[in-house]
């Protein structure tokens, strides 16, 4: 059977998958000020983060509309399978289900269809999709992916260090003062994500190489069999704060493999210039 992968914009692919003919990406839009930033091929990081830093307003985002992806449904690939931002973050998860309800409503069950919510963000829609595509190319049915993938799906741990927490403290999600204290202690919080894909607060160290150190710390001690493990980071234009955090998880963790993904549109909002999130 043939079968086509749909996520939206804040899955972070490793380069080989961006060029996978049967994965297809739905894009969401940034707001920031009076303009209107679409997350596709045309995104410029450097240019975004700039914006962001030097405006007053917090950037918003929107997720794409039910008739983006009911468009993505179509065509010739008989299972299709979806993988969106945490429902806890976005609306891109329920816009996807209205599509799929859409494409049943005008074709009846002509395909198959099943909505992943990632429960994460970045590169752990980037480990669902990676994972989908590794168990269709190994000729499993859908009736088989659909469970294997939600298990999978619920064994993912995400963890992250942002450099900056003012984004945060913009979108009202962090008080001026919490902030403040923050910016002057030079306070750098380690995050991560539950089983239900919510941001909670993991540790938090001054300065960010302790920081990092801390949240390397937290991956190898809540991963288990390291060794047969693909641990996949994000990074927001800080290649070599990756890399170091490649090589020391390298070193204690032995995994399987680790590779490093340079942050789209909406992980460049979230994660922030200098930010590093880990899915494993």
């Amino acid at each position: 059977m043939s079968y086509r992968i749909v996520v939206d914009s804040c899955c972070d692919l490793p380069e080989y998958l961006e060029k996978d003919e049967h994965i297809v990406k739905v894009a969401l839009t940034i707001h920031l000020d009076n303009t209107d930033i679409v997350d596709d091929e045309t995104f410029n990081q450097l240019e975004c983060i700039k914006a962001i830093a030097k405006s007053s307003n917090p950037p918003k985002t929107s997720c794409p509309s039910p008739g983006a992806y009911l468009e993505a449904y179509g065509g010739e690939p008989s299972d299709i399978y979806v993988v969106t931002l945490s429902e806890q973050l976005s609306g891109s998860y329920n816009s996807a289900i209205v599509g799929m309800n859409m494409f049943y409503e005008e074709n009846g069950k002509t395909k198959n269809i099943h909505v992943f919510n990632s429960c994460s963000a970045c590169c752990g829609e980037a480990q669902i999709a990676r994972r989908i595509k590794e168990l269709a190319d190994k000729g499993k049915t859908f009736e088989e992916i659909v469970p294997e993938i939600e298990d999978f799906r619920y064994e993912l741990n995400t963890f992250f260090v942002i450099e900056t927490l003012e984004t945060l403290r913009k979108n009202g999600r962090l008080s001026n003062l919490q902030a403040l204290i923050a910016n002057v202690l030079n306070i750098k919080p380690v995050m991560g994500a539950n089983k239900e894909g919510q941001i909670c607060k993991l540790d938090q160290a001054r300065g960010i190489e302790k920081s990092l150190n801390k949240m390397i710390d937290i991956v190898i001690k809540k991963t288990i069999n390291a060794e047969n493990k693909i641990l996949m980071i994000t990074e927001c234009n800080c290649r070599d704060r990756a890399e170091y955090v490649k090589n020391k998880l390298a070193e204690l963790g032995k995994f399987k493999d680790i590779l490093i993904v340079k942050a789209g549109g909406i992980s460049t909002v979230y994660a922030n210039d200098g930010g590093i999130v880990v899915v494993v």
